[in-house]
This record gives structure tokens, C-alpha cells and sequence, in this order.
């Protein structure tokens, strides 16, 4: 599920005039098959069932014990966040996308998001603490594997603060790439599947 990051790069997003100063750091395939009318069904899809995402015995080990670290060396206190440490990038947005619809926020989750804008293709949210300030990427991308199908993409960008961000990305690598991005993607996927009929009647 795992891409290169070129392929969101070579995408003509509207993130990449807002934050030129993020790196990206994963892309990853959404195994979410559907038209071109279909975004919007993702976006809630992925803001109202985040907590079902997260809720593999592996997530909720790794995020525990990532809270705990992050309590005991003060990673997470409200004074290193958006609107503290660092400004939201709500602040950068032009005028279209400040007036256009700013999408659903992640709550109730391990790790809570902020939505930043949301367009027919593009939804971005975004996070601050003491390690850094992450922007969760979610794009409608033609699926290669369906001539005329559409599907999903997830695409992290991190700016860390500093030689501690720096590190702290480096050291959790292992933990995002085998037990968190594949568990949640597989079960967004489930869940996109079982979620068919709805979509296909125009439901939501």
C-alpha cells in the first residue's frame, strides 16, 4: 500500500503553495475504489469512523504507550501546539479555500486533527506538539487499476521542531509502518466496501 512519494508530488494539490516548508514523509494507496463523485463519502467516512480505525489491539498498545512518553517528557502540553507554538496553517490559506467548506475535524481519537480546508479532491488536517506539526494529506487520485475509477491516497507531511523532531520521527518509523498506516488502512478499506450500497443509491 506504500507509494513513493512522487505520487503526490506530481499532483497539482492546493497544499503545495500552503506548505512548501513540510517534507513529505509517507504516501500511502487507500484501498478505496470509486468514481469521481465519491471523495466526499471518504472524507466522512474517515472523520466519523476514526476511532474504528485506530482500534486494533497493536494501535491502541502504540498509542498508549506513546501517550505515556509524551506525559512523562511533556511532548504533548496545549503550550506546544497550533495557535501556541506554532501558528495553523488556516492562516495561510488564500481566499477561496478560507471561504470554501473547512471540512470535518478527527475527534475522539488517539491522535486528534484539525481540519485545515477540504475541496472536491484535496482534505488536509493537521496536528502540533512538542515534536513537530504533522498535516494529514487525503486525496481522490484516478485509480491505475480501474480505467476510469477513482480511488483514495493518504499522504503525511512533518515539520519537525528541531533535533528532537527530527529523532522522533526517525525512532517511531518502524511502529507507523508495521502497526499502525497498514491496520488502518485495511480496515478503512472494510469499512469503504461494506459501505457499497449506501454509496452507489446516493445515501450517506
Amino acid at each position: 500500500m506504500r507509494l513513493p512519494r512522487t505520487e503526490h508530488t506530481r499532483h497539482p494539490w492546493r497544499i503545495h503553495e500552503i506548505a512548501p516548508d513540510f517534507r513529505v514523509e509517507d504516501v500511502w494507496r487507500i484501498p478505496t475504489p470509486g468514481g469521481p463523485d465519491d471523495f466526499a463519502h471518504l472524507v466522512d467516512q474517515m472523520a466519523n469512523g476514526a476511532d474504528a480505525h485506530l482500534s486494533t489491539a497493536v494501535s491502541r498498545f502504540l498509542f498508549a504507550a506513546r501517550w505515556k512518553l509524551g506525559a512523562l517528557l511533556g511532548w504533548d502540553d496545549p503550550a506546544s501546539g497550533l495557535g501556541t507554538r506554532v501558528p495553523t496553517l488556516r492562516d495561510r490559506l488564500p481566499a477561496d479555500l478560507r471561504e470554501a467548506p473547512r471540512g470535518p475535524d478527527l475527534k475522539g481519537v488517539p491522535v486528534p486533527f484539525t481540519s485545515v480546508y477540504q475541496t472536491h479532491d484535496e482534505w488536509v488536517a493537521e496536528l502540533a506538539n512538542h515534536t513537530m506539526q504533522g498535516v494529514m494529506h487525503v486525496g481522490w487520485v484516478p485509480d491505475s487499476r480501474a480505467p476510469g475509477g477513482y480511488r483514495g491516497q493518504l499522504t503525511v507531511l512533518v515539520k519537525p521542531n528541531g533535533t528532537l523532531g527530527t529523532l522522533y520521527m526517525a525512532g517511531i518509523k518502524p511502529f507507523r509502518y508495521l502497526g499502525v498506516y497498514q491496520q488502518m488502512l485495511l480496515t478503512i478499506g472494510r469499512q469503504w466496501r461494506a459501505g457499497a450500497p449506501e454509496r452507489s443509491t446516493g445515501a450517506r
